[in-house]
């Protein structure tokens, strides 16, 4: 026997509302675990009446500074690491970009020695920071493939201040 027509309507409902507010769950503590990850995802910046550029990262909450910026103008997630050389990005990534890769060789890294190509970055942006005619690393497996180790060719020219669960970057003009 077949149900009546306003029962079938009234199941139809309740699951609708609880997909409904799965969906609803989902998307609230995918946030959450998108700000863990990365807390430095909305950077504001500030510029002194003296042109000096500062911001403000927070530490997220594996203890890494990661932050959202911009190479050549495309946004990316950069994790500081004052250990890197230069600015480092994945094949994947550099691919994506259309960086040109130019004198392969090889590099000691924390997973023993890799070949990695060298290019330039026209512009690198972090929040009011920016700097122009970088040198970058192709590495070819660089995981997560979309995250930008933020090294020493960016990190070099700036006065960098570790307070507690805050860096804070300058650049003077």
């Amino acid at each position: 026997m077949e149900a009546p027509p306003g029962k079938r309507l009234g199941k139809g409902m309740i699951i609708g509302a609880w997909v409904l507010l799965l969906a609803l769950l989902t998307l609230f503590f995918s946030r959450i675990l998108d700000e863990r990850g990365n807390p430095n995802q909305q950077l504001a910046g500030k510029v002194s009446e003296q042109g000096v550029r500062e911001i403000v990262l927070r530490r997220n909450a594996y203890g890494h500074y990661v932050a959202t910026g911009a190479i050549n103008g495309h946004p990316v997630e950069f994790l500081v690491d004052t250990g890197a050389t230069n600015v480092a990005l994945s094949e994947e990534l550099a691919r994506k970009l259309g960086l040109e890769r130019k004198g392969g060789t090889f590099s000691h890294t924390a997973n023993g020695v890799v070949a990695v190509w060298q290019t330039r970055l026209d512009r690198v942006s972090l929040g009011v920071i920016e700097m122009h005619n970088l040198r970058a690393t192709i590495l070819p497996d660089l995981k997560p493939p979309d995250q930008v180790l933020l090294g020493m060719s960016f990190l070099k020219p700036l006065e960098i201040i570790q307070k507690g669960d805050t860096l804070i970057l300058r650049q003077m003009p």
